[in-house]
């Protein structure tokens, strides 16, 4: 199996204004120093500021590789410091996008943590970047980084190894459940759900069922 590193261990610097519903952000990760432990619902002192559509338990952490953010750093002509896209792990030589969904990492010693799905880009995340026509360009070039589900706690610090322990047979990638949402991908997943081989997160119920009406529409002759 595939080994990588732990570059930095990102959790909320501060809460910033923002103009969603909420009023307020916690997208302003930034480096910290470890050892830093990690609960089921993510790492501690790290908050969600909008609970509806971030965190929890099938999206306590959200990793991202250096090697995504060094294309998009080519492409900005920016820095893309650890913690900027608001991910917890910045990671090195081991797939984030292309992480298979159920996949399973130790991180150090104790952690292990599960693939669950990939990151949906916001209006949030735009604002932070202040990039022009951001979710766009972020959904297009399909670098989206995976959401983690903690299994065993533990406690992690920049410089762990990141190893992987477990993945499944079945070739659905986060990365491209997000950028091709394929009919055959959906079955197939539904499948190992159904048969307990997969634990899905909620979420992909929504995309499932939009998937499988669009390919439904798509077939049916039309009218003369």
């Amino acid at each position: 199996m595939s080994e990588g590193t732990l570059l930095a261990v990102c959790r909320v610097h501060g809460l910033r204004p923002d103009e969603s519903t909420v009023g307020v952000t916690a997208i302003d990760k930034r480096a910290v120093d470890g050892p830093v432990d990690v609960h089921a619902l993510g790492l501690k002192a790290d908050i969600q500021a909008d609970r509806q559509h971030h965190g929890g338990a099938d999206k306590a952490l959200y990793a991202y590789s250096q090697e995504d953010a060094d294309f998009w750093a080519a492409k900005l002509g920016r820095t893309i410091t650890p913690g900027l896209f608001g991910e917890n792990l910045r990671t090195a030589g081991i797939q984030t996008t292309g992480a298979v969904i159920g996949e399973r990492w130790r991180i150090g010693a104790d952690v292990v943590v599960e693939v669950t799905m990939p990151r949906t880009p916001c209006a949030t995340f735009q604002r932070r970047m202040g990039e022009p026509q951001w979710v766009k360009r972020f959904t297009k070039a399909g670098r989206i980084g995976t959401y983690l589900r903690v299994l065993n706690l533990g406690e992690v610090s920049a410089g762990d190894a990141i190893r992987v322990i477990h993945r499944p047979e079945h070739p659905v990638t986060v990365g491209r459940f997000f950028s091709r949402r394929d009919p055959e991908d959906v079955r197939l997943l539904q499948r190992l759900h159904d048969s307990g081989e997969l634990r899905l997160a909620p979420e992909y119920w929504p995309f499932f069922e939009k998937t499988l009406r669009r390919e439904s529409s798509a077939a049916r002759p039309l009218a003369r």
